[in-house]
């Protein structure tokens, strides 16, 4: 799970040369976006079988190598090899760029992170998917929004993230308070537990992740997005040193110098800060559904619940998440892969993926399916999650734009910089990327 930083800027340096001089924002933006390129030869590949090998991070869960097994059962000739990546989502996308960037056949699927999809489609690295071959009805929009790339289908959602906040119900019973809605609300909350939960009193408030990577873009996003501003705006123009984006960031800034939040969570990404919150080291924590199945196996099994994130006045703003499975332009045997990924999309795979990995669905209509709500009952909140979540910036030089929101933010959570300085900071380098 650690974060190699020289490993991270070689790869975005690497895919900065190769990246399209164009630079744009998709989805409603304004600039000029590189369009997707010509016939591909994609529709006549619809039509081969055989092997395939699927590609994503870390299987965490353990349930992909199931559904892998169940595959071939049914298709001994047309088998699915599963290839697992790092866990570390911006090493995942270099492996991805590279094995583009070589012409390679090696990978035939690969999950793509929802916000890859603008960069991986203008660069051609995916093929857009045959739209009468895979129907998204029943899905939710955002999720299927997520994957389109000038309106054509490059990704197809089977998993969606929304952000939630876990919180311990036997420590908030205890101390008489409700889940906060804001995040002052939850300082208070905090202060109180501590004040009348012995079992609470050397833990500390609230986390994320924070870790110079993707997540700490997301957590950022989040924090601004809540406030009511946006690092960059529905039309694509940077708006990161509006004075409600600095607000979002400030708050996290002051929480990790009143304590509020741990100093160590600046190294976390999404397992230390779920190990923390089983532990019983924080009492609140952002964190993606995942969390929901493997804390349900630990010590705090009946203890904890999730709530809406909250924002800086009022409810908060998740950042969309989410990984959808894409084709590679270089793959052999695409028939099988768009078999293969709508048999993961089927209502049936959905269900046991959910039982098993408590992940999001994309089917609206499973969440308040009985079966899934008696065993999960955040999915009502986890589907307002998604539903009101924003995008993280939806740019085809997206690797650029996030390594900017990391290293214009990262050290101002150290107390190194101020928050105004380091948004004026992001705001000129977004619009040097951002054209």
């Amino acid at each position: 799970m650690s974060f190699h930083r020289k490993a991270r800027r070689a790869g975005i340096a690497a895919l900065s040369v190769s990246a399209l001089v164009a630079r744009a924002a998709c989805g409603g933006g304004t600039e000029e976006a590189p369009a997707p390129g010509g016939d591909t030869g994609a529709d006549a590949a619809y039509n081969d079988h055989g092997p395939i090998t699927m590609v994503q991070g870390k299987d965490n869960s353990g349930n992909v190598k199931n559904e892998v097994e169940a595959w071939n059962k049914d298709h001994p000739d047309e088998k699915v090899t599963l290839r697992e990546l790092p866990d570390n989502a911006d090493q995942q996308r270099a492996q991805m760029i590279q094995n583009a960037q070589i012409k390679s056949d090696a990978f035939s699927i690969i999950s793509v992170d929802v916000v890859w999809t603008a960069e991986f489609a203008a660069n051609g690295f995916i093929d857009p998917l045959p739209e009468d071959k895979m129907s998204t009805e029943g899905m939710l929009e955002p999720t299927v929004e997520s994957g389109k790339y000038f309106d054509k289908l490059y990704s197809y959602p089977v998993t969606s993230d929304g952000g939630m906040l876990y919180y311990r119900t036997d420590w908030l019973k205890e101390a008489g308070v409700e889940p906060p809605k804001t995040m002052d609300e939850m300082k208070q909350a905090c202060k109180t537990i501590k004040e009348k939960v012995k079992e609470a009193k050397k833990a500390d408030c609230f986390a994320g992740q924070y870790q110079k990577y993707e997540g700490l873009t997301v957590n950022i996003s989040e924090a601004v997005d809540s406030a009511g501003g946006h690092l960059v705006s529905d039309d694509g123009k940077p708006t990161a040193n509006t004075p409600e984006a600095v607000a979002g960031l400030t708050w996290l800034v002051e929480a990790f110098k009143d304590g509020t939040i741990p100093k160590g969570a600046i190294t976390w990404q999404e397992e230390q800060g779920r190990q923390a919150f089983q532990d019983g080291k924080i009492m609140f924590h952002r964190n993606w559904p995942y969390v929901y199945s493997l804390a349900e196996q630990s010590d705090i099994k009946g203890k904890f619940a999730v709530a809406p994130l909250p924002g800086i006045t009022g409810p908060g703003v998740s950042s969309l998440g989410g990984h959808n499975w894409a084709i590679s332009k270089y793959s052999k045997n695409k028939g099988t892969a768009v078999d293969f990924i709508n048999w993961l999309g089927e209502e049936e795979q959905m269900i046991e993926r959910t039982k098993a990995t408590s992940n999001a669905p994309t089917r609206e209509s499973l969440y308040d399916n009985p079966e899934l709500t008696k065993e999960f009952p955040y999915l009502p909140i986890l589907l307002e999650s998604i539903k009101t979540a924003r995008p993280r910036p939806r740019v085809v030089q997206y690797g650029d734009v996030t390594l900017a929101i990391q290293d214009s933010t990262y050290n101002a959570l150290q107390g190194e910089t101020q928050p105004q300085a380091a948004f004026d900071t992001l705001q000129t380098n977004l619009e040097g990327l951002i054209k």
